[in-house]
C-alpha cells in the first residue's frame, strides 16, 4: 500500500470511529490490541502551565499520561470524545482541612470531586498526626473498630488499608504538636519541652509531611512566641518543609502578620505559604493592596512566599473567636464555665463594643450580629438555628442577642460565616501571579451534615463561572495555572499540576459554559455542576457525569516527590 493510500485509510478509519462515538455515546470501550487504557480525543487541552490552550488528544495508561498529540484511537482500551470541552490537570485544593473525614464519612468527598478538586492539602493549625492519650480522648469508630494512631506512620497506614478516593498531602500543624507536648493553656515551653516539640516535627517530617503548619488566631496556637515557631520550623526545613500559616492577624495588622510569617520563613530557611490571605473589616479593606504589595516586595528580593484565597466576601470561624483570646489561657472548658455569670457576660460584652487590640471580629462585622450567619452548632443548641443570623438564632432561643451570643459560646462548636471582606479585594489577589485557590473547607456530606460554608461545595468553579466567565479579571488558562501547577510546585508534587508525558494521570474534563457553583449562603449544601469527567491517578471518579464511588486516591507524601 503506498504512503498516501495508508494515510487515507487512516484517516477514514479515523473518521468512522470518531462518528461513532459522537452519534453512540461520549465513552466507548473498544476490544483490540490496544496499549492505552484511556484516550481522551478532541479535546482543548489546558495544560495547566498558563500556556494558551490547544487543540489534542491526551493518552493514559495506568496512573500516567504517557502521549499528547494526534492519537489513533484503535489505541485505546476506552476512548473518550471530549467534544471541544476543556481538559485539564485536577484542580489543587491548597487548604482542604480533615482528611480522617474520608474514611469516617467517604461519601463527603464528593462535595471535592464535584469541584474537579483531585488533590487536597490536609491541616491547618491541627493535623491529624501528633496524637497522645490527651489529644486523642475520643478516637474514631470506622467499620466497628476503634482507631488509635500517634504518628503519621500509622495513620497513613490506616487511611491506605481502608482506601481514599482523592489525593491528599498532610502538614504538621503546631498547634497540635503544642498540645500534645503543653495542652491547652498559655503556657511556653521549656527547653526540654521544645525539644520534645522539634521530636515530633521531625518525625513527622520523616513520615512525608510537607511542612509546618500554624493557625495563630486560634488558642493555643495564639500563644506560641515568633521564636517557637521558627524553631520547629527549622527541623521541617531540614526536610525541605515548607512554612504554611493562617496568620496571627488578617486584618488591621495584617501586614505585621505578614512580616511575621516572612521572619519565621527567613529564620528557620524555608519558603512561606499564606493561607487564604485577607483584609477583614471595611476599615481594612484598602490593606490588601499594601498587603500583596509587601509579598510582591519579599519575593523580589528572593523571598520564596506564596498564598492562596477562597472565592467568597464571608469568611468561616468559630463563633467563640469574637472574645478575647486571652480569656481561653486556662483552657477553653475552663473559660467556657465561666460564662453562666452574667456579671462576666456584661464585662465581655463592653469589651467586645469599645476594644480594639486584638483580631476583634464584631467590629470587622460593622458591629451588627446580623452578619454573622451560623452554619454549625453543637447538639446542646436547637437545630433551628442553623443558616440563621446570631439575631435570628437568638430569637428561636427565646433570648436577647447578647445573651443568644453568649449561650452558643457556651455550647460550644459553634461555627459561623461573618460578611467581613469585599470583592475588589478578591479581584485584587487573582491578579497577583503568586495566589492560588483553596476551600478552607474539610470535604462535607450533605446527608450527615446541616450546613457549612458553601466554599465546602463550590470554590473551584466558582474561580471560573464568577472570576473567568463573569468579572473577566482572569483568563481561564491563568485560572487554571493557580489551581494546577502553582499549587503543585508550592506542595512539592513536580510530578502534578501540568498535561505533560510521564505526569501523574489526574485530569478534569469540563465545559467552562457549563460549570457552575450551586452553593450559597444559607444554601450551602449544593454540589457544583458541570465536571463531567474527573481522573485521578488514571481513574475515573467521575465519568460522563456519574460518580462511581471507586477510591483511586493515595496519600502523597513528602518523600514520594
Amino acid at each position: 500500500m503506498q504512503i498516501g493510500s495508508f494515510n487515507n485509510f487512516f484517516m477514514l478509519k479515523k473518521f468512522a470511529i470518531t462518528l461513532l462515538l459522537l452519534y453512540g455515546c461520549n465513552s466507548q470501550e473498544i476490544p483490540n490490541s490496544s496499549n492505552l487504557d484511556v484516550i481522551i480525543t478532541n479535546a482543548r487541552i489546558i495544560d495547566g502551565s498558563g500556556n494558551p490552550w490547544f487543540r489534542g488528544d491526551v493518552g493514559i495508561k495506568g496512573e500516567t499520561i504517557v502521549e499528547i498529540g494526534n492519537l489513533n484511537p484503535n489505541r485505546g482500551s476506552k476512548v473518550i470524545d471530549a467534544m471541544d470541552r476543556v481538559v485539564s490537570p485536577g484542580f489543587i485544593d491548597m487548604m482542604g482541612q480533615s482528611s480522617l473525614v474520608l474514611i469516617t464519612d467517604p461519601a463527603s468527598a464528593e462535595s471535592k470531586l464535584r469541584q474537579g478538586i483531585t488533590t487536597y492539602l490536609s491541616g491547618e493549625g491541627s493535623s491529624p498526626a501528633p496524637q497522645n492519650s490527651l489529644t486523642q480522648s475520643q478516637p474514631p469508630v470506622v467499620q466497628g473498630d476503634t482507631l488509635r494512631w500517634k504518628t503519621y506512620k500509622e495513620y497513613f497506614q490506616i487511611l491506605e488499608a481502608i482506601g481514599i478516593p482523592i489525593n491528599v498531602v498532610h502538614d504538621v500543624g503546631l498547634t497540635q504538636v503544642r498540645r500534645v507536648v503543653l495542652g491547652e493553656e498559655d503556657v511556653q515551653p521549656t527547653s526540654q519541652q521544645l525539644e520534645e516539640m522539634k521530636a515530633l516535627v521531625r518525625e513527622a517530617m520523616e513520615h512525608g509531611a510537607v511542612g509546618t503548619s500554624t493557625s495563630l488566631i486560634y488558642p493555643p496556637a495564639i500563644y506560641a512566641t515568633t521564636q517557637e515557631l521558627i524553631e520547629l520550623t527549622k527541623v521541617a526545613g531540614e526536610y525541605g518543609g515548607v512554612y504554611f500559616t493562617h496568620m496571627r492577624n488578617e486584618s488591621g495588622a495584617v501586614l505585621e502578620a505578614i512580616q511575621e510569617a516572612l521572619d519565621i520563613g527567613a529564620g528557620a530557611g524555608v519558603p512561606v505559604h499564606i493561607y487564604h490571605l485577607k483584609a477583614a473589616g471595611e476599615e481594612n479593606w484598602p490593606l490588601m493592596k499594601e498587603a500583596l504589595e509587601l509579598i510582591g516586595s519579599a519575593r523580589s528580593n528572593g523571598m520564596d512566599v506564596t498564598a492562596d484565597i477562597y472565592p467568597y466576601i464571608r469568611n468561616g470561624i468559630g463563633l467563640g473567636s469574637f472574645i478575647h483570646p486571652r480569656h481561653y489561657a486556662r483552657g477553653t472548658d475552663s473559660f467556657l464555665k465561666t460564662l453562666s455569670d452574667p456579671n462576666i457576660r456584661k464585662a465581655l460584652q463592653h469589651e467586645i463594643e469599645t476594644t480594639s487590640d486584638w483580631e476583634n471580629w464584631y467590629k470587622h462585622v460593622g458591629m451588627n450580629w446580623d452578619n454573622v450567619l451560623i452554619v454549625s452548632a453543637s447538639d446542646q443548641i436547637d437545630s433551628d438555628v442553623i443558616n440563621k443570623s446570631v439575631t435570628e438564632a437568638s430569637e428561636v432561643m427565646g433570648t436577647d442577642t447578647w445573651n443568644g451570643f453568649f449561650d452558643l459560646v457556651q455550647a460550644g462548636n459553634v461555627g459561623v460565616n461573618p460578611k467581613s471582606m469585599n470583592e475588589e479585594q478578591k479581584w485584587l489577589a487573582l491578579q497577583a501571579e503568586f495566589v492560588m485557590v483553596d476551600t478552607d473547607a474539610s470535604p462535607v456530606n450533605p446527608n450527615t451534615n446541616a450546613s457549612a460554608h458553601p466554599r465546602a461545595f463550590g470554590a473551584f468553579p466558582r474561580i471560573i463561572s464568577k472570576y473567568v466567565m463573569e468579572d473577566q479579571i482572569l483568563s481561564l488558562e491563568d485560572a487554571i495555572r493557580r489551581m494546577t501547577s502553582l499549587a503543585a510546585n508550592r506542595l512539592g508534587l513536580y510530578d502534578r499540576g501540568l498535561i505533560a508525558p510521564h505526569m501523574a494521570a489526574d485530569l478534569v474534563i469540563f465545559d467552562p459554559e457549563n460549570l457552575q457553583d450551586m452553593a450559597d449562603f444559607g444554601n450551602a449544601m449544593q454540589y457544583a455542576v458541570g465536571v463531567d469527567y474527573l481522573f485521578i491517578n488514571g481513574v475515573p471518579v467521575i465519568d460522563n457525569g456519574e460518580l462511581t464511588k471507586v477510591k483511586p486516591g493515595q496519600l502523597l507524601r513528602r518523600s514520594d516527590n
